[in-house]
């Protein structure tokens, strides 16, 4: 099992910046890819994005390639997720999940956080 806490949401104005962490305990947290995702009130779960266990590969989806920048500290086992140039459009509660495949697809992760609330205002 991999206990996974999301921390770093909260509001924040159009054009600004957070940075989410993930937290992970349990098992190896090296051995897993992972990902962020996130969900608006309504809609289905969204990919954000990937990496690999050693860094070596990441992916974005199309509406945050540029802006979001994801990356991971296996010694201290967190993955952290830098948002720049935040839109309303990027409010959402955003979740870090982990599994054996760099995907974009929820379905292949095993272990999700809870989740934390990033509020972007206009």
């Amino acid at each position: 099992q991999v206990q996974l806490v999301e921390s770093g949401g909260g509001l924040v104005q159009a054009g600004g910046s957070l940075r989410l962490s993930c937290a992970a305990s349990g098992r190896t947290f090296s051995d897993y890819a992972m990902g962020w995702f996130r969900r608006t009130p309504g809609k289905e779960r969204e990919f954000v994005a990937t990496i690999s266990w050693n860094s070596d590969r990441t992916d974005y989806s199309d509406s945050v390639k540029g802006r979001f920048t994801i990356s991971r500290d296996n010694a201290k086992s967190t993955l952290y997720l830098q948002m720049n140039s935040l839109k309303p459009e990027d409010t959402a509660t955003y979740y870090c999940a982990g599994g054996v495949l760099v995907s974009n697809r929820p379905i292949t992760y095993d272990y999700w956080g809870q989740g934390t609330q990033v509020t972007v205002s206009s």
